[in-house]
């Protein structure tokens, strides 16, 4: 086997398990907005700050799987190990 195919196909099954990751990223965000829509109906007098802080956990969140997008265009299409061959 050609070591640079072995490379390619190696680099697009770490692109697909990366964005496996996306999966428990959408999870973690539902389960999240359901917390908050929880405490806003127990305290509705509290839903700016509620809110508030929903929005800055979920942009947290979601850093992680535009990290791991990052990470899967990279091994697609800018993969630095196939120039090393």
């Amino acid at each position: 086997m050609d070591p640079k195919a072995l490379v390619i196909m190696c680099s697009a099954l770490a692109a697909g398990f990366t964005m496996i990751s996306a999966i428990g990223i959408g999870i973690g965000q539902g389960m999240a907005a359901a917390k908050a829509v929880e405490a806003v109906g127990r305290q509705p007098e509290a839903q700016t700050d509620i809110i508030k802080t929903m929005l800055i956990g979920q942009a947290v969140t979601e850093t992680t799987g535009i990290f791991a997008f990052i990470i899967a265009i990279v091994l697609l299409f800018a993969n630095p190990l196939i120039g090393m061959l």
